[in-house]
């Protein structure tokens, strides 16, 4: 496998750990550790961006990927895909303003849009691993 053909496979990755980050965040901030919370949302932040990066990078080479798949699981990937991508591109800004607001130390307002950003994102970063599981592992 050579390095662009790697290269969707380190998107999964960042994808699957933007995921535990998030949950992990999730969990340290219900459990008052702020600061170890803050830690872990600015790594999941990071590793979007790297996501983006690898993710662009990848398709401006290689283009559009056709999905091999037939029979029930082809309208199933199509569904999980048309999802994904919606909300990949609604999660940028809500991820930017909620960021945004806990920089600004504007606690009650980062935490009311955190309630809609974390589930949406979450989904993205999961949905995404799918996608690739299903597009590029799947028989």
């Amino acid at each position: 496998m050579n390095g662009l053909t790697a290269l969707h496979t380190v998107t999964a990755t960042l994808n699957a750990a933007t995921a535990a980050l998030l949950l992990l965040g999730y969990r340290l901030i219900r459990q008052k550790r702020i600061a170890a919370h803050t830690r872990c949302m600015l790594a999941a932040c990071a590793l979007s961006v790297a996501f983006l990066v690898s993710y662009v990078t990848y398709h401006a080479q290689v283009g559009a990927t056709p999905f091999p798949g037939r029979g029930w699981v082809r309208p199933v990937y199509f569904a999980i895909l048309i999802s994904h991508t919606t909300l990949a591109i609604v999660i940028v800004p809500l991820v930017g303003r909620t960021l945004y607001l806990a920089l600004r130390r504007r606690f009650h307002e980062h935490e009311h849009i955190a309630r809609v950003t974390l589930p949406l994102w979450l989904y993205v970063s999961v949905t995404g691993v799918v996608v690739y599981w299903l597009l590029y592992h799947w028989t």
